[in-house]
């Protein structure tokens, strides 16, 4: 068992001592008080014995041979696609989505988009065609990066119709790549390993990750360079990260935490990435961890459910002893499996909580610190979390231990997102003055320790992912047979919610089993299985407002049996 001494030694004196400034100087920055991140998670190595180390350990969807990727050879690979991306007249500022599996080129390709001074949007290779599309047309990106497989299946028969993707680049390997896209592969192989990293000011954009709403579209909430300051600080401090440990974040980089934690903090903090191609398996999970001799390991609740309930027997049959440190995030973390990974793995899971639009983990467990199970733990250093309520005066503060009320974390964070693309006004509303209004609910015990409530919109976590309502219901409403339709979360013992949704039917078609399949091979087909409902309930109506809207809140409130709350507004309500 790695027994190194943690890096956040005593919380309370290492607050009291911290500033972002002082974060700020751990890392190389560059001149003039620029920053790239691919800089602070490639070049700023390359002149110290960590160059050699092995910054990826790829395991292949049928192998569990590893392929070592040194930082130097992955700084090498991502200048390669950064001069690529200068050939083809690609400038610094446009987006450059990526759409793949776990494979190596895409993180070379995600640094050398950064260190080409280029914005990176990771898309999750399960989404289906439409939420692509849809994700595409909102950022306009000037290059899409993905497979050949992901590109004949889901991209190929629209992007020639979003006129701001000039380059399909396909970084499998190929034998002849189809019209109108290019051979990633060869091009980077043709390429010159050289290349200066862009110095970029700290405030330039750098990452652009799509979350979803309760209505309207997916929204981009939008980084710049310096959030690799959180990265890195969160990475270190919060995670345990020890350079040369053996880190796997379980995460698809198609997701914020894929990206921040699966990419930029372990570079920056000169570890070695477990990169697993294939999906969850618990018996591969469990020898990965045994054979690589995993000692920080960040996954999600969802998977830990799923190992929960497949028993202890795996993982007694596995030497698990590496593990030092481990964590998890996407949604809350019940105290079973904070307790079940002491008894059965032989270390507590620590809960982590943040948000696509805070950038990096911003309340969590430590490893020095007692952990209270089913607590989301206690702010990071240099976050000032409060629990508040809205008040015809303003948003006011709450003090007494216990009381429920909105998580709001006070802004200036470097990882803080800086908009939502074209959405200037929504981005206005996230705040009230110096606050960011997080839109989840919590409380917080004597002792400064958060507890998690539950959000006060309709968004649905399922497996960790972030489901917005109205993709759903839009995919069902273009059935011919649909008048209505309704998407909520329901509780799932290995998910965490899934998606259920409710429909009434225009006059002439009937309810019956056939309409249900088709409408859920339609859904699953357009929006992917990890958006797409697993549950369709046909009813005669569903409750509305007078204007309209489908009060998906009372939608749930029936289904589970909890009290409906305010129902004025509800159509025919006092008539």
């Amino acid at each position: 068992m790695d027994e190194k001494a943690p890096n956040l030694a005593d919380y309370d004196r290492f607050c009291a001592g911290f500033s972002w400034n002082q974060a700020r100087r751990e890392l190389a920055g560059m001149a003039n008080g620029r920053l790239n991140i691919a800089h602070e998670a490639l070049d700023r190595h390359m002149d110290t014995e960590a160059a050699e180390r092995t910054a990826i350990r790829f395991l292949a969807r049928d192998s569990e041979t590893p392929v070592d990727i040194s930082y130097r050879a992955l700084n090498e690979r991502s200048n390669r696609f950064a001069n690529v991306l200068q050939e083809l007249g690609v400038k610094p500022g446009e987006r450059v989505y990526g759409l793949s599996h776990r494979i190596p080129d895409l993180y070379a390709a995600v640094l050398g988009t950064l260190k080409h001074g280029c914005v990176f949007t990771p898309l999750f290779p399960a989404f289906g065609p439409e939420p692509i599309r849809q994700r595409v047309e909102i950022g306009e990106p000037a290059v899409l990066v993905t497979s050949k497989r992901l590109y004949q299946k889901k991209v190929a028969d629209w992007v020639a119709e979003t006129p701001s993707v000039r380059h399909v680049l396909l970084i499998d390997e190929l034998d002849q790549a189809p019209a109108g896209t290019l051979d990633a592969r060869a091009l980077m192989d043709a390429a010159s390993g050289d290349y200066t990293t862009r110095a970029m000011d700290p405030e330039d954009p750098a990452l652009l990750h799509f979350t979803s709403g309760t209505t309207g579209k997916p929204k981009g909430a939008l980084h710049v360079h310096e959030a690799v300051v959180t990265h890195h600080m969160t990475g270190r401090y919060v995670l345990d990260m020890h350079p040369g440990d053996i880190y796997w974040c379980t995460a698809d980089p198609g997701w914020v935490t894929g990206t921040s934690y699966g990419i930029v903090a372990p570079l920056t903090n000169g570890v070695t990435m477990v990169v697993d191609e294939a999906e969850f398996d618990a018996e591969r999970w469990y020898r990965i961890i045994q054979n690589q001799k995993v000692a920080v390991w960040y996954t999600a609740p969802t998977a830990i459910r799923m190992l929960i309930k497949l028993g202890e027997e795996l993982p007694r049959a596995h030497d698990l002893s590496s593990l030092r440190f481990m964590a998890s995030a996407g949604e809350p973390l019940n105290p079973e499996a904070v307790i079940w990974g002491r008894e059965v793995l032989g270390r507590p899971f620590h809960d982590s909580w943040w948000q696509t639009e805070t950038g990096g983990i911003m309340v969590s467990n430590y490893a020095t610190m007692a952990i209270r199970p089913g607590s989301m733990g206690k702010p990071i250093p240099g976050i000032e979390a409060a629990v508040a309520r809205h008040t015809d005066s303003g948003l006011e503060l709450i003090d007494e231990p216990g009381e429920t009320g909105e998580l709001v974390l006070k802004k200036g964070w470097p990882s803080m997102f800086r908009g939502y693309l074209h959405q200037e006004e929504k981005y206005r509303h996230s705040f009230d003055g110096d606050w960011y209004l997080t839109g989840d609910l919590a409380s917080r015990d004597s002792d400064g320790y958060f507890w998690f409530i539950g959000r006060n919109d309709d968004v649905i976590k399922s497996s960790g992912h972030l489901i917005g309502p109205f993709e759903v219901e839009t995919v069902l409403l273009e059935h011919p047979a649909v008048a209505e339709a309704g998407v909520i979360g329901i509780p799932d013992e290995v998910a965490g919610e899934i998606v259920k949704a409710f429909v009434s039917l225009k006059p002439g078609y009937q309810p019956d089993e056939a309409l249900r399949r088709d409408l859920m091979g339609r859904a699953r087909k357009r929006l992917g299985p990890a958006v797409a409902p697993r549950h369709i309930e046909f009813r005669e109506d569903l409750p509305r407002t007078r204007s309209g809207k489908i009060m998906r809140r009372l939608l749930r409130a029936r289904e589970l049996g909890l009290p409906e709350g305010d129902t004025s507004t509800l159509e025919g309500a006092g008539e």
